[in-house]
């Protein structure tokens, strides 16, 4: 008992201490702070550092400081402003604030968008995601600054019984060097006793590469249609892949086509490479018996096609394989085409990509 007493003294005692220590920097700190801010937290309704708050239930957040400070993310939707609160902008360094998800069990209820990144460095933030129920779409991502990736999409709301799932939302594009964000998924839907499960939603397409340099987002996966007992319900298509950036960026890849109970979606497209140079993004596979998403085509002058996605295999009929992408002008190869899914019969392979004038193959073709 008295070596527990003496340790809860020096512990309090060194606690103490921490607490004087401390205490008086971080009071300097927070007067220096409400020094430099005041100015501009009067004149613009914004401070020079810091992070901006995040919002209320149904608000928007608010912006990150003018020089340094992230966004404040988006308040949750509320019954009387269903759709989730934007998220706040970052200043000249910071990253965008991400947006606030949809209301629960409400009708297309959106997911609020991401905030933008710094305007030098910066990534964009995250879409929140849809309102469950009849599925909101999801937010867009936040654009990204000069240096940074864009935001990723949010995913689309759930839906309830035999209803439809919200669209994923598009990916944030990056800035002038950066990455695109990837488009978010399609919600889901379900049905418990053999009923209509509505469609899934779609995938977000995938932002787009940097204005100069910078890869293009991948598109989102479609959403799923399921049951407890199989019933009717179709999967979500597949995003497509966000564009490559002017100078050189790959395209992004489509997003794979959701499974569904009846049908799956069809793979999304690949993402065109840079408008000079950069190859093409691979196309999507397709769900329960769907295409395959066509490769993207590259870039002007150099760069290689996409390849193309797979067909989705079926009970009955599979799917078909998604064509590859051509290749640049100049030099690359072209894109394989999909395989064709199996089944009864199965699916038609896709075609493969042209090749390069001056120096390429063709892709060869998908397998039936």
């Amino acid at each position: 008992n008295q070596f527990v007493a003496l340790m809860n003294t020096g512990a309090a005692q060194y606690a103490m201490g921490e607490a004087a220590n401390v205490s008086p920097l971080q009071a300097v700190e927070q007067q220096l702070l409400g020094v430099i801010n005041t100015p501009t937290q009067l004149l613009l309704g914004r401070p020079l550092i810091g992070n901006g708050a995040n919002g209320a239930p149904g608000a928007d957040g608010q912006a990150g400081g003018l020089l340094i400070g992230n966004g404040g993310n988006g308040g949750a939707g509320t019954a009387a402003h269903p759709a989730g609160g934007n998220g706040g902008a970052a200043g000249l360094f910071g990253n965008g604030g991400a947006g606030g998800p949809g209301k629960v069990n409400s009708v297309k209820a959106p997911g609020g968008n991401g905030g933008a990144g710094g305007l030098l460095f910066g990534n964009g933030g995250v879409g929140g995601t849809g309102g469950t129920g009849q599925g909101g779409t999801g937010g867009t991502g936040g654009a990204a600054g000069l240096f940074g990736t864009g935001g990723v999409g949010g995913t689309g709301g759930a839906a309830t019984l035999g209803a439809d799932g919200g669209a994923g939302g598009a990916g944030g594009a990056g800035g002038l060097f950066g990455t695109g964000g990837a488009g978010g998924r399609g919600g889901t839907t379900f049905n418990a006793l053999g009923g209509n499960a509505g469609a899934a939603g779609a995938g977000g397409a995938g932002g787009a590469g940097g204005l100069v340099f910078g890869s293009g987002g991948a598109g989102g996966a479609g959403g799923d249609a399921t049951a407890v007992i199989p019933g009717t319900g179709t999967g979500g298509a597949g995003g497509i892949g966000g564009h490559g950036g002017f100078l050189n960026g790959a395209g992004g890849a489509g997003g794979s086509g959701g499974l569904g109970i009846t049908a799956g979606g069809s793979g999304g497209a690949g993402g065109t490479g840079g408008t000079l140079s950069g190859s093409g993004g691979a196309g999507g596979a397709g769900g329960l018996g769907a295409a395959g998403g066509a490769g993207g085509d590259a870039g002007l002058l150099f760069g290689d096609g996409g390849n193309g996605g797979s067909g989705g295999p079926s009970g009955t009929a599979g799917g078909n394989g998604g064509n590859g992408g051509r290749a640049a002008l100049l030099i690359g190869f072209g894109g394989n085409g999909g395989n064709g899914g199996t089944g009864t019969p199965d699916g038609t392979g896709g075609l493969g990509g042209d090749g390069g004038q001056l120096i390429g193959v063709p892709g060869n073709p998908g397998l039936p």
